[in-house]
C-alpha cells in the first residue's frame, strides 16, 4: 500500500530533488523566440531566477515545491539551503530581468498557459507564508506574477475554445491553478471562462491516454469545475459528465498508464499523467459524502495511480526534474 498522505520524509526527499535541479542549467530546452542575434544567451542570461530544471516552467513549479515544504515543515533538514536559495534568487533586480524578457517583441505567447499558471501557483504559494524573509521573496515576484496576470487579463475574452489536450496547453489546468492565485479580476475572469467552456460537456467518452499526456483531459476538466462551481452546482455537473461513474466507466480513467521507457522524456510524462490522476481522483472524492459508492471508488483509483508512479519519482533525469511537483500535488490535501 503506498501512503497517501504527505510526511516530512517525503517532503524531504522532494525538496532535495529540487534542490538538485532548479540551478541545474543543462541539459535545457528554451521556449525562445530570436528577435536577433544578440539573443543568442545562455538560458541564465535569459532567466536569472527560472534558468534550472530543464525548462522554464519546470523550474517555476520546482520552487513550488520548495516553498509548500518550507511552509509545511519549516524545520526539516532542506529548510536552511531553501531560505538561502529564496533570498538569493528571489530578488527584484533578477526578477526584473524575467519581466524585461517578457516585454520583447514575439514573447506574448512565451508558456501560455501553463508556464503562467504555475508563476502564479508559486506567487500564491509565497503569500500564505510568514515574516519578513517570505514577505521580500513575495514582494520580489509580484511584477511578474502582474505580468502574468495581465497577460490571462488579456488573453481569455479572446479565448474562444478551450484546449483540451492532456499536455501543458490544457486550459482546465491552468484555470484550477490560476484559481489559488488573489486576484479578484482574474479569479472572475477564470470562473466565467470554466463555465463558458465546460459546463454543458456532457457523457464524457475520455479518449485517453494519449501517448505523451501528463494531465487526464476528462478529470482535470472535473477537477476545474470542482473549483468554478458551487458544491450543489458541481454535484448536478459531475453526475452528467461522468454518469457511469458509479460502475468504473469510462474504465480508462480507472487504470493507470503503462510507462515503457522512463528515460524517453515523452513516455515519462505518463507518470506525470498517473500523479495527476491521482490528484484529481483525490479532490473529486471530497465532494462525495463517505456512504457514497463514488467516494471509495474515486478514493481507490488514487491510490492505484499512486502505487504505479510514485516510486518513479527518482531515476532518470527526464522525470526527476518535475515528476516531484505533480506527486506533491497528488499527496497534498484537497483544496477548496
Amino acid at each position: 500500500m503506498i501512503a497517501s498522505t504527505l510526511t516530512p520524509e517525503t517532503a524531504s526527499k522532494f525538496a532535495r530533488l529540487a534542490l538538485q535541479h532548479v540551478t541545474r542549467e543543462y541539459p535545457n530546452k528554451l521556449d525562445h523566440v530570436l528577435n536577433g542575434p544578440l539573443d543568442l544567451k545562455e538560458p541564465r542570461d535569459l532567466h536569472p531566477v527560472f534558468f534550472g530544471s530543464f525548462d522554464w516552467h519546470s523550474c517555476v513549479h520546482g520552487y513550488w515545491l520548495m516553498a509548500t515544504v518550507l511552509r509545511l515543515f519549516p524545520d526539516n533538514g532542506e529548510s536552511g539551503e531553501i531560505r538561502k536559495l529564496f533570498d538569493a534568487q528571489l530578488i527584484s533586480a533578477k526578477v526584473e530581468a524575467e519581466v524585461d524578457y517578457l516585454d520583447q517583441p514575439l514573447r506574448a505567447t512565451f508558456e501560455r498557459p501553463y508556464g503562467w499558471a504555475w508563476l502564479l501557483m508559486l506567487a500564491a504559494e509565497l503569500r500564505r507564508h510568514q515574516g519578513d524573509q517570505a514577505k521580500r521573496w513575495s514582494d520580489a515576484l509580484a511584477p511578474l506574477a502582474k505580468a502574468f496576470t495581465d497577460r490571462f487579463l488579456t488573453f481569455l475574452p479572446k479565448a474562444t475554445y478551450p484546449t483540451r489536450v492532456g499536455t501543458h496547453f490544457n486550459s482546465s489546468f491552468a484555470i484550477a491553478l490560476g484559481l489559488e492565485y488573489a486576484d479578484v479580476a482574474l479569479r472572475k475572469l477564470l470562473r466565467q471562462k470554466g463555465r463558458e467552456w465546460f459546463s454543458d460537456d456532457v457523457d464524457c467518452q475520455a479518449w485517453e491516454p494519449s501517448g505523451d499526456d501528463f494531465l487526464s483531459p476528462a478529470l482535470m476538466e472535473a477537477e476545474c469545475m470542482r473549483r468554478v462551481l458551487a458544491a450543489a452546482d458541481f454535484s448536478k455537473w459531475i453526475d452528467r459528465f461522468l454518469p457511469r461513474l458509479a460502475e468504473r466507466e469510462p474504465a480508462t480513467l480507472f487504470r493507470p498508464a503503462v510507462v515503457s521507457d522512463r528515460t524517453d522524456g515523452k513516455i515519462a510524462h505518463l507518470d506525470g499523467l498517473n500523479l495527476s490522476r491521482a490528484w484529481c481522483w483525490r479532490s473529486i472524492a471530497g465532494t462525495w459524502p463517505r456512504s457514497d459508492p463514488r467516494h471509495s471508488i474515486a478514493l481507490e483509483a488514487a491510490e492505484a495511480h499512486l502505487a504505479a508512479s510514485l516510486p518513479y519519482v527518482t531515476g532518470d533525469y527526464m522525470g526527476e526534474h518535475w515528476l516531484a511537483t505533480f506527486a506533491l500535488l497528488a499527496l497534498l490535501p484537497p483544496r477548496a
